[in-house]
């Protein structure tokens, strides 16, 4: 009888806190992944600490929820303090986290489609 193999993906992790500073309440995610819309976790989040090994890991911060409007791409670890006015005065409303280095294009893509690529989970 063969096992089957379970893959548990640690990084990227992302860590969001209810509260500026890193304050409140937090959750941690792990693995490639979305968040269409930021007010469905903990009443909306404030901060984040966003982690990796990888300095190709990718964190896209959208102005608009379900990856849409005006965007933001950071590379590699990051801790953020204060997501209100973060992009160019407007607040963050969805998010994507991933260990990959996504291109412009494949994030112009998503926010066009609403689709995310394979093997990324749906928040």
């Amino acid at each position: 009888m063969k096992k089957e193999a379970q893959i548990s993906q640690t990084y990227p992790r992302l860590t969001v806190y209810s509260e500026e500073n890193f304050l409140g309440r937090s959750r941690i995610y792990t693995g490639n992944l979305g968040i269409r819309n930021t007010d469905s976790i903990l009443d909306g989040f404030e901060s984040l600490r966003f982690f990796s090994t990888s300095s190709n890991a990718t964190l896209v911060l959208f102005t608009r929820t379900r990856f849409r409007g005006n965007f933001r791409v950071l590379r590699g670890s990051r801790n953020i303090r204060d997501l209100d006015d973060y992009i160019n005065g407007n607040d963050v409303e969805s998010i994507l986290s991933t260990n990959q280095r996504l291109t412009l294009s494949q994030i112009r893509n998503i926010r066009d489609t609403g689709n995310l690529p394979a093997g990324y989970r749906l928040i």
